[in-house]
């Protein structure tokens, strides 16, 4: 957050506000961690189909009467701030899976509880689609394999998945909208519409490069600051940090995200039952496809999506999010299987 805050304060020296709102999200965030740090997150888990219901309705909600940014019909708008509805649903469907996959893994057959929570998935991500929101849709997918292979699957279904997954991937090309389509087309041959749908991939690419080792210095930008950088505020943020800061700077967000990437982890292996093992894993895939994802797009070796970096990128919804659910890591962490037994022991001793 603090690499965030750098960049969009060289970003703000043109009279945008970037740095001033993104400071007040922080502070929200951080409150939202904290809360998520006191909740027992096991209490959690008796509201988790609660949630799945009223996160499919606002992802309906917004598709009706939501604020269209760039094309995505995704923003639900209270005065000046915007509120992104599918930033929420990613915590939402990983709360929801934990408890799902945990409750039903001795309840129902391997088969019927893949099939079950592909159903119940698939209709937020169709929800997501509708916007059309192809990055958010993708991390939902992936959540969702994620953390049905984190159950525990037989090697048999681990290759029906392998060439169900295979099959969709390619059925999809039909069904994306045409501008999703040039998107990709433009990451396989950027250079033939340079100044059209290859803009941005090329201005990524040339941002990242001159930064050199060192960079030019925060506010030095020539891409960033002179607004041949298109989203250069969320979507293309990395490139910034990457001309601004060079490789040593890129490279010091990499090492944060890496081990930001293995206490998430570490906790996941902590924990004290399923659930909350399984919602360390959810927020890993999470994480880890963004991260992906973002910077993948903006050196040039993934499709332009649209998706935001985590911690890193301006907008309030993900910072949001993102920290809600860390914060809930947190609880897990506090709850973890040494402190649980020694709870345990401790109260039964009171008892006796």
């Amino acid at each position: 957050m603090g690499m965030s805050l750098l960049a969009l304060y060289s970003l703000s020296t043109n009279g945008a506000d970037y740095f001033f709102k993104q400071s007040i999200f922080v502070l929200l965030g951080i409150i939202a961690m904290v809360f998520g740090a006191t909740l027992d997150y096991r209490h959690i888990e008796k509201y988790s189909t609660t949630l799945y219901f009223i996160t499919l309705f606002f992802l309906g909600f917004v598709l009706l009467f939501g604020t269209t940014v760039r094309g995505t019909a995704g923003w639900i708008s209270f005065g000046v701030f915007q509120v992104q509805p599918v930033e929420i649903a990613k915590v939402t469907l990983i709360i929801f899976l934990a408890s799902f996959i945990s409750k039903k893994k001795s309840e129902l057959g391997e088969w019927t509880r893949v099939i079950a929570s592909l159903v119940l998935s698939a209709a937020m991500i169709f929800l997501v689609l509708r916007q059309p929101d192809l990055g958010s849709s993708m991390v939902l997918a992936a959540i969702w394999g994620g953390m049905i292979l984190a159950s525990g699957l037989r090697a048999k279904h681990l290759i029906v998945l392998f060439f169900l997954a295979t099959f969709l991937t390619v059925s999809a090309w039909f069904v994306l909208e045409d501008y999703q389509r040039d998107r990709i087309n433009t990451f396989i041959h950027p250079e033939l519409d340079p100044q059209g749908s290859g803009y941005n991939v090329l201005q990524a690419i040339v941002a990242v490069g001159s930064g050199g080792l060192t960079g030019k210095g925060i506010g030095h930008g020539s891409q960033s600051q002179l607004n041949f950088l298109p989203e250069k505020h969320t979507d293309f943020i990395f490139a910034v940090i990457a001309e601004e800061l060079g490789f040593v700077g890129s490279a010091f967000v990499l090492c944060v995200y890496a081990v930001l990437l293995y206490r998430i982890r570490s906790i996941g292996l902590m924990a004290s039952d399923n659930f909350g093992y399984l919602f360390a894993v959810g927020v890993l895939v999470m994480f880890l496809t963004q991260i992906i994802i973002n910077i993948g797009m903006n050196i040039g070796v993934l499709p332009v999506t649209g998706l935001p970096a985590p911690l890193l990128s301006y907008g309030g919804s993900s910072l949001l999010s993102v920290l809600f659910s860390l914060g809930l890591l947190l609880s897990v962490y506090q709850r973890k299987r040494g402190a649980e037994d020694f709870r345990i022991s401790l109260e039964k001793t009171i008892i006796e």
